[in-house]
C-alpha cells in the first residue's frame, strides 16, 4: 500500500481481515502476515495501533466480545416474544454462525494465546464464555415471565445449548447447519422445561 494513503478505522479494517483469513483459512492461518495481506495495507499498520501480534488478537476478542455483549441485550428484550425456541435459535446462529468457532479453535489451538487472554481478563474461551452467558441471562428474563419452569436448571441448559450449538456449526466446512436443524436441537434441549406459552 503507497505511503501517505490514509485508511479509515485501521483496527475494525485489521479485525475484519483477521475474521476472514480464520473462517476461510482456520486458526493455524493466522499471522500478522496473512492479516495485513487480507486487509490489503502494509505490514507497519499493525504493528503501529498493537503492541505485538497477540495484542492484537487479544483487542479482536474484546471487540467480539463486546458484540455478544450487544446481541445479549437484544435476546434479553425479546423475552416474552416469538418462541423461547426460535429466538435461541436465531441467537446460536448469529453467535456460532460468525466467526466464534474459528475463534475458539484459535485459542485451543495457542497456549501463550490463552495465558495473554486470561491476564486481559477474558477468561480461558472468550466468545463462548459470554455466548453461555447470553444464554442464561435470557433463560432466566423466560423464566421469570413463566415461559421457563421455575426450577429448570438454567446453568445446564446454557451450557447443554452453548456445547450443542458449537457442535452443530464446527467442522462444517463454511456451511453451517439449517435453521430447522438448529431449532430442532433447541426445542429437543428446552422440551423438560419449556412451558405451554414458550
Amino acid at each position: 500500500m503507497p505511503t501517505g494513503v490514509h485508511i479509515r478505522d485501521p483496527r475494525e479494517q485489521l479485525f475484519a481481515a483477521a475474521e476472514r483469513v480464520l473462517l476461510r483459512d482456520g486458526p493455524t492461518a493466522l499471522t500478522s502476515r496473512a492479516v495485513t495481506d487480507e486487509a490489503g495495507v502494509a505490514k507497519g499498520v499493525l504493528h503501529r495501533h498493537f503492541t505485538d501480534f497477540d495484542s492484537f488478537v487479544v483487542d479482536l476478542m474484546r471487540d467480539r466480545v463486546r458484540r455478544i455483549d450487544d446481541q445479549s441485550a437484544a435476546l434479553r428484550a425479546a423475552a416474552g416474544t416469538g418462541t423461547v425456541a426460535g429466538n435461541l435459535a436465531s441467537a446460536l446462529t448469529d453467535l456460532f454462525g460468525s466467526v466464534a468457532v474459528a475463534i475458539v479453535a484459535l485459542v485451543i489451538f495457542r497456549d501463550d494465546l490463552r495465558l495473554r487472554l486470561r491476564e486481559a481478563g477474558l477468561g480461558r474461551l472468550p466468545v463462548l464464555v459470554q455466548g453461555m452467558a447470553m444464554i442464561r441471562d435470557y433463560l432466566t428474563a423466560e423464566r421469570d415471565l413463566g415461559r421457563i419452569a421455575a426450577d429448570a436448571d438454567i446453568d445446564t441448559i446454557g451450557l447443554t445449548l452453548a456445547g450443542s450449538g458449537h457442535l452443530l456449526f464446527a467442522g462444517r466446512d463454511g456451511t453451517g447447519p439449517d435453521a430447522d436443524a438448529v431449532e430442532a436441537m433447541v426445542a429437543a434441549v428446552l422440551a423438560a422445561v419449556a412451558t405451554a406459552d414458550a
